[in-house]
């Protein structure tokens, strides 16, 4: 028995993939472990609470890769956020009122590298400052993971932290002059076959300024590309009245 066992744990390993030593490689391994199998599509139904304590109920549903949307309650005010071509598009009364230009990280590293090909996932992470070249690992709240961008001990550089067991993105810091930001992505729930994080904390110097909770999360629901069009709102029919 003591044989067998050891024959099957050399064949696990042979078929391992080796662990990591870039950010370039780590993306390809998240790219590989759930190529195919991600959820396409998600919707849930956030609360945002704000630095005061106030609260917002914004919709948000996304396409998998590069579409975002966020409709911000109450509905009837067609006030909508839109992430797509990376581009930023708000309207407000179903009008455009501003568009910039904007490769959206939190997208590219918590969902966008599961379908994308990994080159186009890694041209978008260095054009966002990070040094992937560098990586090393860390404990983040109990579990091991990978840091990319930053040696140990620094916390300032502009770096990601990635889930080394499931393969998820976790913590992200970006820091410009003397302003330091900070994401978390916590509170992982299996989604399909693939991960959804139900809490987004946004600290800036150490402080929390935003948390955002999700509820009635929900995988590969259909979802109409009218819904991600920049040039004519389109009323989020996914959201119950």
């Amino acid at each position: 028995m003591l044989a067998v066992s050891l024959l099957a744990a050399a064949a696990l390993a042979a078929h391992s993939p080796a662990p990591p030593s870039t950010g370039e490689e780590l993306v390809r391994l998240m790219h590989d472990r759930y190529a195919g199998q991600w959820y396409h599509t998600a919707t849930f139904v956030q609360t945002t609470i704000m630095e005061d304590g106030s609260e917002e109920t914004w919709y948000e549903a996304m396409m998998v890769p590069g579409r975002l949307r966020i409709d911000i309650a109450p509905l009837d005010s067609a006030h909508a956020i839109i992430f797509a071509n990376d581009t930023m598009t708000e309207m407000r009364g179903g009008q455009v009122t501003r568009a910039v230009p904007l490769v959206h990280p939190l997208m590219v590293l918590g969902f966008d590298v599961y379908a994308d090909a990994p080159e186009a996932t890694l041209a978008k992470l260095r054009g966002l400052g990070f040094d992937l070249s560098t990586l090393h690992e860390d404990t983040w709240q109990g579990r091991p993971v990978y840091v990319v961008g930053a040696n140990a001990g620094d916390a300032r550089t502009n770096q990601f932290w990635i889930d080394k067991e499931r393969l998820v993105f976790v913590r992200m810091i970006r820091s410009r002059g003397n302003v330091v930001q900070e994401t978390q992505f916590n509170a992982y729930e299996p989604l399909g076959k693939g991960w959804m994080s139900a809490e987004v904390v946004f600290m800036t110097n150490g402080k929390v300024v935003t948390t955002e909770k999700y509820a009635d999360i929900r995988g590969d629901v259909p979802l109409p590309d009218s819904l991600f069009n920049t040039s004519t709102y389109a009323r989020p029919e996914w959201v119950s009245p």
